[in-house]
């Protein structure tokens, strides 16, 4: 395809808080412009590969992330990252699509496949995944991955799925294999649980909002990560949280942080959305996050 992005330029300033002062007494503020890239093999693999470590938690080791930056990077052309100074330093967020049906013979795809399907079979509102990722489905799934860095304002994230959604258009209308009957988005959740005393990270940004999840952990609430996950959720034809295979012990997890009295325990989420439903869930966000 060729370049066609026509918002990779713009910019979105945001004032930002930074930590308060010892006493709590004043604010600082900083004012940050964040600028839309194109995927960049020759400057984004290790930033991109850093956000999927952090976006898979602990289950990372289980899959090769290198060659999953490689398939990232294979199509600059469909995504985005998100960067504060110039296209040449690391992505401080992204966006893009993979056509799971279309690159079903590589290794890291295969893992991840089975991944879920495993995940599918320990939620029961999981189940319908089975089928839908098995080798004999006609459904055409598009994997959807982002992530942030914490404290990377949500409003980052509308451009992106606008973009995407262009771009997806742009992309069928070259005969290009994006033509999705579904999308599947991994992301993550968590619940409270007691704070770790040696713990001394702030705990990530997030809109508190919480869900029941009928096979979730019984011993708190599950709240999301980041907000778009909560409209996102909303459009979902199947949804669920389950736990990560490779556990670690209390308060090693990069993910878990201590806030108080409280610190978190993450779990591994995923979200099936119809594809006649993915362009008003990305409407929703736009509308959800618009800044007031």
């Amino acid at each position: 395809m060729a370049k066609r992005k026509e918002l990779a330029d713009e910019k979105s300033s945001r004032q930002e808080s930074e930590e308060e002062s010892s006493s709590d007494e004043d604010t600082n503020m900083l004012d940050v412009e964040f600028e839309w890239f194109d995927p960049q093999p020759e400057y984004d693999f290790h930033g991109l590969k850093a956000l999927l470590r952090q976006l898979f938690d602990v289950d990372a080791q289980l899959f090769d992330l290198s060659a999953l930056t490689d398939l990232i990077l294979g199509q600059p052309l469909l995504g985005s990252t998100v960067k504060v100074e110039g296209n040449e330093t690391d992505p401080y967020a992204f966006l893009t699509v993979l056509n799971l049906h279309e690159h079903r013979d590589k290794l890291v795809i295969k893992d991840l496949i089975l991944y879920l399907a495993r995940q599918a079979k320990t939620n029961s509102t999981l189940h319908q995944l089975t089928d839908l990722l098995s080798p004999s489905s006609a459904a055409k799934v598009g994997l959807i991955l982002t992530e942030r860095l914490i404290n990377v304002p949500s409003e980052v994230v509308p451009p992106m799925y606008t973009m995407l959604l262009e771009e997806i258009s742009w992309a069928i209308g070259d005969n290009e294999p994006y033509k999705f009957s579904h999308y599947l988005i991994p992301s993550k959740t968590y619940h409270e649980v007691a704070s770790m005393p040696d713990q001394e990270e702030s705990r990530p940004q997030k809109k508190k909002k919480k869900f029941k999840d009928a096979d979730a952990q019984a011993d708190g609430e599950i709240f999301f990560f980041h907000p778009e996950d909560e409209v996102l959720q909303r459009h979902a034809a199947v949804f669920g949280s389950f736990e990560y295979e490779k556990q670690e012990g209390e308060g090693q997890s990069d993910a878990r942080r201590t806030f108080q009295e409280l610190g978190i325990k993450p779990h591994g989420h995923v979200m099936l959305i119809e594809a006649d439903k993915f362009g008003a869930a990305v409407n929703a966000i736009g509308e959800y996050l618009r800044p007031t």
